[in-house]
């Protein structure tokens, strides 16, 4: 069993290339990002639930093509001349369909999709083709958009996705912890964030590492492979 100790700092997630979880459920989107700067649109997106990785992968392509970011939330009336007149900018907009559609943001939306130059990148939860809008114009635009998925969770992706978490906090576990997590928790990213955060905090209360047996105890006291809310 790899030995580890536990402390009480925040958690610092790895953004980086070499972090990323490839799997055959992101490998287009990925594969699309690498093209850069040769892409054959100036505008797509990539979507999934939350914590699958499109905001990682975002940030790989923000640092590939120097571009700007923001929640599609921020955008706002006196930012929207601006944005739109940066013809040449490179501009990740995220969770598009985190929040319900406001016509100030969809002018935004609709403004950026409708520049001359300058590449664009849209993440959201669902496909564009199911995002909220409250301008009819838009609808056409994310109907007609490249977009591609980031989560059909296997195995072996969610093992590796339960490993990196667990990186992420500097901490070492066994294949069986892994495993036996995998076994139980519910097969989305957030579920799995979540109850390894919590293993980590019943860790660090009990002073103890990261084994089975502990997992199988928080998975006892949360009721089973029902329980499997934050």
């Amino acid at each position: 069993m790899p030995g580890q100790l536990v402390f009480p700092f925040g958690v610092e997630p790895a953004l980086g290339r070499e972090d990323f979880i490839l799997a055959p459920c992101n490998e287009q989107a990925v594969q699309f990002i690498r093209r850069w700067p040769n892409w054959p649109t100036r505008v797509a997106a990539i979507y999934g639930p939350p914590r699958c990785g499109k905001t990682h992968l975002a940030a790989i392509w923000r640092n590939m093509a120097d571009a700007e970011g923001l929640p599609a939330r921020d955008l706002a009336p006196d930012l929207v001349p601006t944005i739109a007149s940066r013809a040449g900018s490179a501009l990740v907009i995220e969770d598009v369909d985190s929040e319900g559609p406001r016509e100030v943001r969809d002018r935004a939306l609709l403004a950026l999709l409708e520049r001359p130059a300058g590449a664009l990148l849209l993440t959201g939860n669902a496909s564009p083709s199911d995002w909220p809008v409250v301008i009819g114009d838009l609808k056409s635009r994310f109907l007609s958009l490249i977009a591609f998925p980031m989560w059909a969770p296997d195995d072996k992706l969610l093992c590796a996705l339960v490993t990196k978490h667990f990186a992420d906090r500097q901490l070492a576990v066994a294949d069986g912890v892994v495993k036996r997590i995998v076994t139980h928790v519910e097969r989305t990213p957030e579920a799995v964030a979540g109850f390894v955060a919590r293993a980590d905090k019943k860790a660090l209360a009990e002073k103890r590492p990261v084994t089975e047996r502990l997992v199988l105890e928080l998975i006892d006291a949360e009721g089973g492979p029902e329980s499997r809310g934050e």
